[in-house]
């Protein structure tokens, strides 16, 4: 679509102020006495109900959450903040996520620290390959297959814990995801036969894999597109640390403490995020909790959330829950947890957008982890380096992974301003935008396609140094740009993903997932043979002219993705309204609409019980039923005229006190 055409649908869209820390005053007006703005956060819902004979004090408790609201954002202190204050916004473009700034990179902060741990146990465990085979009494091809498996398995487990995710919840499927974990460490060092080592590494990968699934769709749960790149950056830290660190950490333990305590070591650090996990981290699934401000439920409540609560309910007993609006709007997003269907993932694979994203980050991937796969064997052939000496040498790759996480981030944001303001368009701190008519795609591979062209090169120079049997030096600032070069562009596309999905980010990153370690672990286990048959740099060469060969795909995305993008978009919509209109008439329909009483407006529970016994009590005396086509009296529309004032005239003021 054209960029006048964009601004020409952006101006239809409601004002966003200057000042997003300022609230119009035709909007601070109306706070005392809405009955529907709330300034929460997570934690206990707490009552104050007033009658509307005393509405001055709720103006007075609206100006105390207006200027709470204010300073939302604005809190310098480096502690995490007690509560997630929300901003006023308009009703066209409301908050996007009521967490505060520091509040949001606690939550990326773990969200990266859980995606730490699946390329860690892949990494980590290369420097023990030949002590497991010695121990164990097997070859190193048997050795190897656990590799290949491990991989296999991180492909496939985002796929069910990714659509359960998007269902159930980020806490829940993260406590599954790290009880599973936790368990089959402790089992991995207690193993003493192939068997049992070959089965509890598929297990390790099915508990950890889904937490990189899960990084991405925290990241779409509290940024808005704008701000999205800096935080997927920061959010991927940690994966991206893992590969390079990982062998580091076990060659060490391996030299020194034996290949058992490689396994001990990652069952502690489990548990250590466990524990901050199960105390401070917050629900931030939108199909839980919305913006933040819906209190969670059940095992979605952090150990602080769960405190709040009690000390809330022991204070101030008149407990009261958001209104019938709110509570209705979140059920029609909120799914019933039940078994995952993997399904999703392949529905995200089969769209043709995504598939020339998946297969062309796929391939990347393949690229990086062929490169660090060559390592151990051929710096142990050129080099003579021993186990811990390999190990040192992936410290490049990590310094080069991390640097991109986060210088990534701001190019991806600063880019996605740059287009903003080419084509006019204000962009909304700490509000959604529409993306319908944006050219995300351009904005993202902007920056993508240089990456990829650039990994290309640097993966023929590295098989060509390693030909030559060149200086190390060489070779390791080589290795650092390449891990650059190749983390910047797996960034990028995945923040385009999940700008493509961003109502289930977590099915999205699951196909993710599915697609590169499928086609890594094929890549992975060919690299050697290959280098054997065609030596070293023409391996590497091949690599470089497949990447090279496979590149149209990006520019075709980029030329074309938009216009697939909206046509799947009108095609979704579709569906939902159709699903919509069944919905409706399974429930009944118009005649079901005249034997039933009006709804409650107010959201409490124990009105409803009220209305129906009034309902009741007119039928009985043969009263007018609200619904009828009876004439109503005088007497009725009055009754009536009162209800709709709300909750039979009582006036609430809802807040929210968090445990985080």
């Amino acid at each position: 679509m054209s960029s006048e055409k964009y601004i020409a649908n952006q101006s239809t869209r409601s004002q966003s102020y200057p000042d997003e820390s300022r609230i119009p005053s035709e909007v601070e007006s109306q706070i005392g006495t809405n009955t529907e703005k709330h300034s929460r956060s997570q934690g206990e819902p707490v009552l104050t109900t007033e009658t509307q004979g005393r509405q001055s004090n709720g103006q007075d408790h609206g100006q105390d959450n207006l200027q709470r609201a204010q300073t939302a954002g604005e809190d310098s202190s480096d502690s995490i903040p007690v509560e997630p204050l929300a901003t006023m916004a308009s009703a066209a473009t409301p908050i996007y996520s009521v967490f505060t700034k520091h509040q949001k990179r606690f939550i990326v902060f773990m969200a990266a620290w859980a995606g730490f741990f699946s390329p860690v146990s892949g990494n980590i465990y290369f420097p023990a390959l030949n002590p497991l085979a010695k121990d164990l009494n097997v070859s190193n091809t048997l050795i190897n297959l656990t590799l290949t498996s491990y991989m296999i398995f991180q492909g496939l487990a985002p796929s069910f814990f990714g659509d359960f995710a998007d269902i159930a919840g980020r806490r829940p499927a993260y406590a599954v995801c790290f009880a599973v974990y936790i368990v089959a460490n402790i089992g991995l060092a207690l193993q003493d036969n192939y068997a049992a080592l070959f089965v509890l590494r598929c297990i390790q990968s099915t508990g950890s894999s889904a937490t990189i699934a899960m990084c991405s769709a925290v990241v779409a749960d509290v940024a808005t597109p704008a701000e999205r790149g800096k935080y997927m950056g920061a959010a991927f830290s940690g994966s991206l640390l893992g590969p390079a660190i990982g062998p580091v950490i076990g060659g060490v333990l391996a030299e020194f403490l034996g290949w058992q305590s490689i396994f001990w070591c990652l069952t502690i650090l489990g548990s250590a995020f466990v524990l901050v996990f199960a105390v401070f981290l917050p629900e931030t699934a939108r199909t839980q909790v919305g913006d933040g401000s819906i209190p969670p439920k059940g095992w979605n409540m952090s150990l602080m959330n769960y405190l709040a609560v009690r000390k809330a309910r022991r204070t101030n007993p008149v407990v009261q829950l958001p209104s019938q609006e709110e509570v209705e709007a979140l059920s029609l997003k909120r799914k019933k947890a039940g078994f995952p269907n993997p399904l999703r993932s392949l529905y995200v694979i089969f769209e043709k957008e995504n598939a020339l994203l998946l297969f062309y980050n796929a391939f990347l991937f393949a690229a990086f982890y062929d490169v660090g796969a060559a390592i151990p064997s051929q710096f142990a052939e050129i080099y003579h380096f021993n186990v811990l000496q390999i190990g040192l040498c992936y410290i490049p790759f990590g310094c080069g992974s991390l640097l991109a996480a986060f210088s990534n981030g701001l190019f991806l944001d600063r880019n996605f301003a740059r287009w903003c303001k080419r084509l006019n368009v204000k962009i909304k701190k700490g509000r959604d935008q529409d993306l319908t008519h944006f050219p995300i795609e351009k904005v993202r591979l902007q920056i993508a396609i240089p990456a990829a062209y650039s990994t290309a090169i640097l993966v023929c120079i590295f098989g060509w140094i390693l030909h030559i049997e060149g200086p190390l030096a060489a070779i390791l600032v080589v290795l650092f740009f390449t891990s650059y070069s190749m983390s910047v562009a797996f960034n990028v596309t995945t923040t385009l993903l999940v700008d493509f999905y961003p109502k289930s980010p977590a099915t999205a990153s699951a196909a993710n997932n599915l697609v590169r370690c499928l086609l890594g672990a094929g890549f992975t286990a060919a690299v050697i043979p290959m280098i054997d048959a065609m030596g070293r740099g023409w391996t590497f060469t091949f690599l470089t002219l497949f990447l090279i060969a496979t590149s149209p795909m990006l520019w075709l995305l980029y030329f074309r993705g938009m216009g697939w993008r909206q046509q799947r978009l009108a095609k979704e919509e579709s569906a939902r309204k159709m699903e919509e209109e069944k919905t409706s008439r399974l429930d009944g329909g118009e005649s079901a609409g005249a034997d039933k009483p009006p709804p409650v407006r107010g959201g409490i529970p124990e009105m409803a019980g009220i209305m129906e016994a009034e309902h009741e009590k007119r039928k009985t005396h043969g009263t007018h039923v609200p619904g009828s086509i009876s004439p109503r009296t005088n007497a009725d529309k009055k009754q009536q005229e009162h209800n709709d004032e709300g909750d039979f005239g009582i006036t609430r003021t809802f807040s929210y006190e968090s445990g985080f």
